[in-house]
């Protein structure tokens, strides 16, 4: 049975050692690591404001598990989405390893804002660290963010690391496919993480193109599957 990502689980600061259980060799970042990561992003927060902005732009917009005074669509600026960080635990394992998002230069792409308050702030990010720089998957950054065409914020996103161990940008479509449809792991499978985020973005009226074209290619091949 997959186990759900909550609050809870985050706070019980297990996620790396079960993904390193499942993972041999897979270097977990220490708690000390984790701690630095967070307080270098902070060092570098935009004067002047009021909480700290997150930006979602995947699981965080239908699975935050932060505790956020507001919400809002926002879109960032200079990146785009994309199925660029291979796993090999939570949603795919080592025999069969699953894709999730990563924000990658260029572009524009659309998600969803998270206001944290000032006085949590720092409790709240801890939770969020802990889920998104378990690895050396992500490097968490400021980026800008608009809503309705006008600047509002500077917010923490975790954009792809391209020196990872895991950074797959070059896949084909036809194995950006064949991993979502079929990859799982103890966090569920890669279809789930796909359509969820397909699924979140049309309620935000944020519709994706190619979220929605690998949505229908996997949905697709799954009907297949099941029907064979």
């Amino acid at each position: 049975m997959p186990r759900a990502l909550t609050r809870e689980f985050l706070m019980e600061g297990t996620l790396g050692t079960i993904l390193a259980r499942a993972v041999p060799g897979l270097r977990i970042l220490t708690e000390e690591e984790r701690a630095a990561s967070l307080r270098a992003v902070l060092a570098q927060r935009p004067p002047g404001s009021d909480g700290v902005w997150v930006f979602a732009y995947g699981s965080l917009i239908w699975n935050p598990t932060i505790h956020f005074l507001e919400r809002r669509p926002a879109t960032a600026q200079g990146w785009h989405r994309a199925f660029c960080l291979g796993v090999k635990a939570g949603r795919g394992s080592p025999e069969n390893p699953g894709l999730m998002l990563g924000l990658q230069p260029g572009g524009t792409c659309d998600g969803e804002a998270f206001l944290i308050a000032e006085a949590v702030m720092e409790h709240e990010l801890s939770l969020l660290w802990r889920r998104e720089m378990v690895a050396d998957g992500y490097i968490p950054s400021w980026v800008r963010l608009e809503h309705e065409g006008a600047h509002f914020a500077d917010a923490i996103a975790f954009t792809i690391n391209p020196q990872g161990a895991n950074y797959c940008g070059n896949l084909s479509e036809d194995e950006v496919v064949r991993r979502l449809a079929t990859a799982q792991g103890g966090l569920g499978t890669a279809a789930e993480y796909l359509f969820r985020t397909r699924d979140g973005l049309r309620l935000l009226d944020m519709a994706d193109p190619v979220v929605e074209r690998l949505a229908k290619l996997v949905e697709a091949v799954r009907g297949v599957e099941n029907n064979s």
